[in-house]
């Protein structure tokens, strides 16, 4: 604008007027100004530059990859690797177990390097290939009914929808699930089987860990056979004895701010403070509680219904979703294990990954304080692996303490007898095993570096969003026993909820959360008949269903025949939203079938029931092509209410053993049939 001003001024007026006229100084002044600013700018972000890189931790090595950060395979080659395990993990497991692949490569001229899928250009396993004595290990775990873990969806959508030519790839599968679900470690056994149709070689036969039992046996049995056939396969050798190495090196950091400084958030810095949608799980939002009461009458035992407010968040949800929840541990069990480790547990550290190419330049967020990472990154009620207990060892000044882990994490049978019956049947976690073992003093950082992460809660929505948009019901079940120790073990997440009432006059308790999409659903139209079977907090799902079918009943719209089968121990104790149901039930929205299993001398469950009503269940799936739930315990009560409704079909609907199963099958596929069980 200036320059186009001065080109078309008189040339006559030129010499009228003084050299630099009011606007002229006005102008000039703002540029000078306008310079000075934009110089001092640069200075000053070059300072707060430096001032950052004072207290981020940098690679010791020149990262080049900015660009292709997602090509493992440039990873590989650029560090001389020839191994890669991917994960598809849900609660942290299958990462752990990757890990320990990964690192124990190196024992057998296999360095290797951890990846997920969900993070990676997962067409780049058709050059694998081209690395010489490369090998693709996946440790896959099955979440929910068969389906794949959130970050290995896409993978498994590509291998699954596409004709690829693997030929060249040398794989191994490692599968992780629970023998109590129907679709046993479905995904493992899918990617082990789709791999070699597309060409790939398999280099060891697929290993099934079943959660259910001690998954750490089985992946332990599994690897020890595992190696050898690696090494045989490669014509490599072992380089000797197990040498126990760090992943992560430790850095104090006591001049770093305190703006600087994680205090418990999942991913960015301060996403508590500075909260903006989308949220998900790694930014969750801080929900206010606005209700949190109890729902069991008598009894002694407890049961939580609470309600999350989420207006503003922009978070949706539909009957049948999931409730994601981060708890923190119990502050007496992070103070006990900072004084085991004889640690001051305000100190400000980062630990920092040794392997400069890997994505994963720290454990949890860092920098942050070790009360903090105790508190908020850490499953420090988790039991204890043996590879946890084999490096714990090492930090016994006793000998008889180290010989005791050392043989409890080893693979020898007696070893692992030991272990089932000192870890897993005593439920002793990481504070229990330092106190029993008084001579075993580790490094905190140490701890921080072996120990899970502490992963989300879910829990089954116990609302329906078209009568509660702006609040999310959940219902949960206080857990709290006594172990054979003597000790008290108490649940994470229900502790820390149990701990989150709202008082009058006092802001209200906040508590970071997330939803998690279900294929758990109503059917699409209303009148289509439903039989629900959710004993316990089992009934979750089916009150925000419920309210459902009311919303539409109210709408003036038909509800097809709605049956619940509730059970529970007593009437008088623990018939959890009682007033509700029967009110239901007095209106017509639900047909209510209960069992108190306690309440006369013949115990009743939800089972005895669905025996009687064999017509019933007939009519509703068979005639009538209606929708059959379960929700609760996937051990006994979901296998038990499977059989009986293969025996109604077979019986009903005169059909073979086979057919009965086929016709079930048929069912899930269809969406009629669907579970939402825990173990």
């Amino acid at each position: 604008m200036d320059a186009q001003a001065e080109t078309e001024m008189p040339t006559g007026s030129v010499s009228d007027e003084p050299f630099l006229g009011p606007l002229d100084i006005i102008l000039l002044v703002c540029l000078l100004a306008g310079t000075a600013w934009y110089l001092l700018k640069g200075k000053k972000k070059e300072n707060q530059a430096s001032q950052f890189k004072s207290y981020s931790i940098q690679p010791t090595t020149v990262n080049t990859m900015t660009m292709v950060e997602n090509s493992f395979i440039k990873k590989l080659q650029s560090s001389g690797r020839r191994l890669v395990v991917f994960y598809g993990s849900q609660t942290g497991t299958a990462e752990e177990f990757a890990g320990r692949l990964a690192k124990e490569g190196i024992r057998y001229q296999m360095k290797g390097m951890v990846a997920d899928p969900e993070e990676c250009n997962m067409e780049e396993l058709l050059m694998l290939k081209d690395i010489d004595k490369s090998l693709a290990v996946f440790c896959l775990a099955t979440y929910g009914e068969g389906d794949p873990t959130d970050n290995c969806m896409e993978f498994y959508d590509w291998i699954q929808n596409n004709d690829l030519d693997m030929t060249g790839l040398n794989y191994a599968v490692f599968g992780l699930g629970n023998k109590t679900y129907e679709h046993y470690n479905k995904v493992g056994i899918y990617v082990d089987k789709r791999l070699e149709e597309l060409g790939a070689n398999r280099v060891f036969e697929l290993g099934l860990g079943d959660d259910d039992a001690n998954i750490e046996d089985y992946f332990i049995t599994w690897k020890e056979k595992f190696w050898p056939t690696v090494c045989d396969f490669f014509g490599i050798e072992s380089t000797g004895e197990d040498v126990l190495m760090r992943q992560y090196r430790l850095l104090e950091q006591p001049e770093v701010g305190a703006d600087r400084i994680y205090t418990g958030e999942v991913a960015r810095l301060h996403s508590l403070q500075t909260q903006r949608p989308p949220f998900d799980a790694k930014n969750p939002f801080l929900a206010p509680i606005k209700v949190n009461r109890e729902l069991h009458k008598a009894g002694g035992r407890s049961c939580m219904h609470v309600e999350f407010d989420i207006e503003g968040s922009k978070m949706r949800y539909e009957a049948g979703d999931h409730l994601a929840m981060y708890p923190v541990n119990d502050r007496d069990l992070v103070e006990r294990l900072g004084k085991l480790c004889n640690a001051d547990l305000e100190t400000v550290f980062s630990l920092i990954n040794t392997d400069t190419d890997s994505s994963k330049k720290h454990p949890f967020p860092c920098p942050t304080t070790y009360r903090t990472a105790l508190t908020h990154y850490l499953e420090i009620t988790a039991l204890p692996r043996t590879h946890i207990l084999k490096e714990l060892a090492e930090y016994c000044s006793e000998e008889k303490d180290k010989e005791f882990l050392r043989f409890i994490s080893s693979t020898a049978p007696e070893g692992k007898a030991k272990y089932q019956e000192w870890v897993q049947d005593s439920c002793r976690n990481v504070v229990h095993v330092l106190e029993d073992i008084p001579s075993c003093h580790p490094p905190i950082d140490h701890v921080c570096e072996l120990l899970p992460r502490l992963q989300p809660r879910y829990y089954s929505i116990s609302s329906s969003s078209k009568i509660h948009p702006t609040t999310v019901h959940v219902t949960a079940v206080l857990v709290k026993y006594e172990t054979k120790t003597g000790r008290l073990n108490k649940g994470v997440a229900t502790t820390f909820l149990a701990e989150k009432h709202p008082n009058d006059g006092e802001p209200l308790p906040r508590v970071p959360i997330f939803i998690r999409k279900s294929q758990f659903r109503l059917p699409p139209k209303p009148e289509t008949p439903v039989i629900m079977v959710g004993p316990g907090t089992g009934l979750a799902p089916f009150r925000g269903f419920i309210q459902e079918r009311d919303f539409s009943k109210q709408e003036g719209k038909d509800i097809g025949q709605t049956t619940l089968y509730f059970g529970c121990r007593k009437r008088s104790e623990d018939y959890i939203y009682e007033d509700e149901l029967e009110d239901y039930s007095k209106r017509g929205i639900i047909n209510l079938r209960v069992a108190f299993s306690r309440d006369q001398d013949k115990k009743v469950y939800v089972t005895h029931l669905l025996e009687q009503d064999s017509d019933l269940i007939w009519n509703v799936i068979g005639e009538n092509k209606g929708h059959f739930y379960i929700c609760g315990d996937a051990k006994n009560m979901a296998t038990d209410v499977r059989n009986i409704l293969l025996k109604v079909i077979r019986s009903k609907g005169g059909l073979s053993e086979t057919e009965a199963q086929q016709y079930i099958k048929k069912m899930e596929a269809q969406k009629r049939y669907s579970a939402d069980v825990w173990s």
